[in-house]
């Protein structure tokens, strides 16, 4: 092999997205994972002749790199990578090597909470005006892999905090934060104010000509304003007060947009429905009409809109009984978020591998909302010690079979059965779609 002009670290969705980026682009490529490979993204390098290793790192080829491009799942700490920074290597990130490559706008939306639903909706209204989009990002297909065979004249990606980290140069068209709630802290040193710092890198690379769109009623995206200097022109979107050049909710009747054109959507027209999902839809909807996109258009979209696969995903309906997937929801505010939606008495199937949650936060929903609850995977008593005064029946299960049987008993006709952990998945599951897919499995075999 010859020697490496780019070191891919980590062969996951987005480190393989990078190797057939730069091999495209006329680079030699060499790709290097720390564990094993997951069988398909080694068929796709075998495929595209990308010499490629797993199970360890040669730092003999590693280091001879020009460049490195680390998946954002590897952390700065790691062994390689502060070997690599003292050697001088550049190191960057798949969405900032990509980024290189594209003539088209970039339009990035992160959170803590609701960025895959908003990616999706804002995807939906591009391409029913008909405009040439890519969705994709930290959800679904990499952009240096769709990249790698064709570019578009819209990429609409959703960012975690740790791709923000790994930003330099990239500049974001039109950028967004949707909230910003404690969340993978253990990636921070255990600092909130480090991980802030990470979601709002969205915006540091903004012009004047550019868009900052953003929870005008999340304090602590309030308080980072007030600290950082913004470029970008920016656009508010709230439940509580008008925005000028922005969006908000009246009451709990209707939503209306006011930039570039001012229009009104009832909130029972939305496809989504809960006070989250329609923070969801005006930031949508704000995104939307920066762009010229018809009113008529944003409607529709938003009407019709079929959420995303593990994210309230009502997907089917047994003897009366709803059951909804919320795999996705790995954290305390994403699975408050779902137990605010419900609105029918809720068997919550919740539990996994616990990121230090507080679990007082549901207590008042689930008073509220929860009949009975099933606790599924290892952290089972902080959980039972949490709800105990507020649900009389509360179930332990050792696998996902066992939990949706549970919840086939104890739900009666008009109840709902909520998949919605609160908890990363990794004890019992590769990850949230396998959960998820094993709780439909589960269902469909009842």
């Amino acid at each position: 092999m010859k020697e490496a002009q780019i070191a891919v670290l980590g062969a996951g969705i987005s480190g393989t997205g990078a190797a057939l980026l730069g091999q495209k682009k006329g680079l030699e490529v060499f790709v290097s994972d720390a564990g094993r490979i997951k069988e398909t993204n080694r068929k796709v390098l075998e495929n595209a002749e990308i010499s490629f290793e797993e199970e360890g790192h040669s730092e003999d080829k590693i280091l001879k790199a020009s460049q490195i491009i680390k998946s954002p799942g590897i952390p700065d700490e790691a062994a390689i990578v502060q070997k690599a920074e003292k050697k001088g290597i550049p190191i960057i990130d798949e969405l900032e090597f990509a980024g290189r490559y594209t003539t088209g706008k970039l339009i990035g939306i992160t959170g803590t909470n609701g960025k895959t639903t908003t990616v999706g909706l804002v995807g939906e209204i591009l391409k029913n005006a008909g405009l040439d989009v890519f969705v994709g990002g930290n959800v679904g297909m990499s952009m240096a892999k769709e990249l790698s065979e064709r570019d578009h004249d819209w990429w609409v990606l959703e960012v975690s905090s740790f791709q923000l980290d790994g930003l330099k140069e990239l500049r974001f068209d039109i950028a967004a934060i949707l909230n910003i709630t404690p969340d993978h802290l253990e990636r921070y040193g255990g600092s909130f104010d480090r991980y802030v710092a990470s979601k709002f890198r969205i915006t540091m690379n903004q012009t004047p000509e550019d868009h900052f769109v953003f929870c005008a009623d999340d304090q602590v995206i309030q308080k980072r304003m007030s600290e950082t200097v913004i470029q970008s022109q920016k656009h508010g979107f709230s439940w509580k007060s008008e925005q000028e050049n922005g969006a908000w909710a009246s009451g709990n009747k209707s939503i209306i947009i006011n930039v570039k054109q001012q229009f009104e959507m009832n909130i029972q027209q939305l496809a989504l429905q809960g006070r989250h999902n329609s923070g969801n839809s005006m930031a949508a909807s704000v995104i939307s009409s920066l762009l010229d996109i018809r009113k008529e258009v944003i409607r529709d979209s938003l009407s019709n809109f079929q959420n995303i696969e593990h994210r309230l995903e009502k997907f089917m309906s047994v003897f009366g009984v709803d059951y909804i997937n919320d795999s996705k929801a790995t954290n305390v505010n994403s699975t408050w978020y779902a137990l605010e939606s419900m609105r029918t008495p809720t068997v919550w199937i919740a539990g996994g591998v616990d990121k230090g949650n507080d679990y007082s936060k549901l207590e008042e929903l689930v008073d509220e909302k929860v009949k009975s609850i099933i606790i599924l995977g290892e952290d089972t008593e902080k959980i039972r010690n949490a709800f105990a005064d507020k649900v009389e029946q509360i179930e332990v299960a050792s696998n996902m079979r066992e939990a949706v049987s549970l919840a086939y008993r104890m739900a009666s006709k008009g109840d709902t059965v909520l998949l919605s952990p609160a908890c990363a998945s990794f004890d019992l599951f590769e990850n949230y779609e396998e959960r998820g897919n094993t709780f439909k499995e589960m269902v469909r075999s009842l």
